[in-house]
């Protein structure tokens, strides 16, 4: 175990929802049934990375925005569990946010989202000390691309950057990042140290189609940008290390959901921790790899 003198202090800032994942058994029948494996389950993409962050070492702090309801509270208590420090207002209007994650036969999730309470996240909830020197702001792209939560996703960013803290963004979706432009994500985001990205988000902020080409469109605006590959692996590039790449073992994918979650919280605590990239990358492609193999994001907590 790390000593705690050696632990990052990371804050995450972004969405906690329950995920409702459905595995169709077989062809969807419009207006009738179709059997199903259904599983319900703690999600949100800032919330995985904050578990993976945790599970690999570093001191956690996550803020969110929950529902006076019974899936708020369980988000709760399993994000809790996991050791991290939860700073989760409750909102008494609205409910906890839910996204149904309709998996395909290769693994891959269509995602159906009501953010929910989510929606409500505000400047208030960044209180006093959480942000200051000496820690590392870890933001949900989520935060960015919807204009509810723009504002105090801007400010944390604004106020990290103040206080000397480095940080990085995830930008979470190609089809909402396509909906805000590549051009504001990137001028939002401008100077960040590190930006994990899958392939179809790096081609949406480019304009690139070749993996080496996003890599070095994405490098001028981040010190550090990771590319995940899907059963390629993935790829790194940073000073010094121009373009490094490291396969993924090969294994039966039953849910992909939650997996780039993992592979991000992952490898942003090894590199807080002074780990070598490919030591990171290793590491990070281990951890997707356990969440696969099992219905949704966190099937390896």
């Amino acid at each position: 175990m790390t000593p705690p003198e050696q632990r990052p202090v990371v804050v995450v800032v972004g969405d906690v929802i329950v995920d409702v994942v459905v595995r169709p058994l077989g062809p969807f029948n419009r207006g009738s049934d179709t059997p199903s494996r259904i599983v319900v389950t703690p999600g949100g993409s800032a919330s995985n990375q904050a578990v993976a962050l945790a599970t690999a070492g570093a001191q956690v702090h996550l803020v969110g925005v929950v529902g006076d309801d019974e899936l708020g509270r369980a988000a709760a208590r399993a994000l809790a569990a996991t050791g991290m420090e939860v700073h989760l207002r409750v909102d008494p209007v609205r409910p906890t946010g839910v996204v149904v994650a309709v998996v395909d036969a290769s693994g891959q999730r269509s995602m159906l989202t009501d953010r929910g309470a989510n929606l409500h996240l505000d400047l208030q909830d960044l209180g006093p000390g959480l942000l200051g020197t000496g820690r590392h702001l870890h933001l949900s792209g989520y935060e960015l691309l919807d204009e509810a939560t723009r504002p105090v996703a801007r400010a944390a960013l604004e106020r990290a950057a103040a206080a000397g803290m480095t940080c990085s963004v995830d930008p979470c979706s190609a089809g909402p990042l396509a909906g805000v432009g590549a051009r504001a994500f990137l001028a939002w985001t401008e100077g960040v140290e590190w930006c994990c990205a899958n392939l179809d988000e790096g081609r949406a902020l480019t304009g690139a189609s070749r993996p080496a080409d996003i890599l070095a469109g994405l490098r001028r605006h981040y010190r550090e940008v990771v590319l995940t590959l899907g059963a390629d692996g993935a790829l790194f590039s940073g000073p010094g290390n121009e373009l490094l790449h490291c396969g993924a073992d090969s294994v039966a994918v039953v849910d992909t959901t939650g997996a780039g979650d993992a592979f991000t919280g992952t490898f942003l605590a090894g590199r807080l921790r002074g780990e070598q990239p490919e030591q990171a990358l290793r590491a990070a492609l281990a951890a997707a790899a356990r969440v696969v193999v099992a219905p949704g994001a966190r099937p390896w907590i």
